[in-house]
C-alpha cells in the first residue's frame, strides 16, 4: 500500500556526490541538510527518509531541497539508494500483514 516514488539518479560534476531527482516535493521551498540521522521522532517525509539513507551506512551527508536529494558518499557505491528513496512512501511489503482495527485503535473505552 503506498505509492512507490519514482527516482531518477543523475551523476554531478564532484566525485563521491550523487543527486537524485524525485516525483515528489519532499521539502516544499525550503530544504533540509543532515550530517547524520535525525532523532527516530522525526517523522517528516525527508527526515524519514535520511534516517533510511543513514541506516543504509556509507553516507556522509544528505541535502534535500524540493524534490532533489543530494547525497555524498562516505565511502560506498550508490547501491540499494535508489530502492530506499523509491520505497519511502510504500507502507505494507509483501509478507507484512497490515494492523487490524483492534491493533490501531486499541481496547474499547470502558
Amino acid at each position: 500500500m503506498g505509492q512507490q516514488v519514482t527516482v531518477i539518479e543523475k551523476p554531478t560534476s564532484r566525485s563521491g556526490v550523487v543527486r537524485y531527482e524525485i516525483n515528489r516535493v519532499l521539502t516544499g521551498m525550503g530544504h533540509e541538510s543532515y550530517s547524520g540521522a535525525p532523532d527516530a521522532g522525526s517523522v517528516r517525509p525527508p527526515d524519514v527518509l535520511a534516517r533510511r539513507l543513514f541506516g543504509r551506512g556509507g553516507i556522509k551527508t544528505v541535502h534535500i531541497n524540493g524534490s532533489v536529494i543530494t547525497i555524498e558518499l562516505a565511502e560506498t557505491g550508490t547501491e540499494g539508494i535508489q530502492q530506499i528513496i523509491e520505497g519511502l512512501y510504500t507502507y505494507y511489503l509483501p509478507g507484512v500483514l497490515p494492523p487490524t482495527d483492534e491493533e490501531l485503535l486499541g481496547p474499547p473505552a470502558e
